[in-house]
């Protein structure tokens, strides 16, 4: 797949960050497939209809469907890559055609959630925001 992509016109490429997932998207000529990790987006995220339908967001509010996705995903659980892909695609979007930014925005897809997991803090037994027992007698 890697030399295949060499050889592949490269449109746009953006980079998408969630939690602890990190996401490279390159969009090239296409039919509106997208692979993530060298799978299909449908077997990477277990044919969830929801994550389904929320990959497909950028696409149908953009309203384009001449381009493939391929996408490098690392780090983080499938909600948070999820997340990081559409941003990512989102913004190879916005760098194609500056018009797709205004719809995008407003649907939330080119803000990044800044949320990460909190630090586990001093004295308080191994966890966040646990306190540890007081002492009964």
């Amino acid at each position: 797949m890697s030399e295949d992509l060499k050889k592949i016109k490269v449109f746009s490429s953006a980079v998408g960050r969630r939690k602890s997932s990190i996401v490279v998207a390159r969009l090239i000529p296409g039919t509106g497939k997208v692979v993530v990790n060298g799978q299909p987006a449908e077997k990477y995220f277990n044919f969830n209809p929801a994550a389904l339908a929320k990959l497909a967001g950028p696409f149908a509010i953009a309203a384009v469907t001449k381009y493939d996705v391929v996408v490098t995903a690392r780090g983080g659980g499938n909600v948070g890559q999820l997340d990081a892909v559409v941003l990512a695609i989102s913004r190879c979007l916005v760098k194609i055609k500056e018009d797709h930014r205004s719809p995008l925005r407003q649907q939330g897809m080119l803000t990044r959630d800044s949320r990460i997991r909190q630090r586990r803090q001093v004295g308080t037994g191994g966890k966040s925001r646990r306190r540890k027992q007081s002492p009964k007698r």
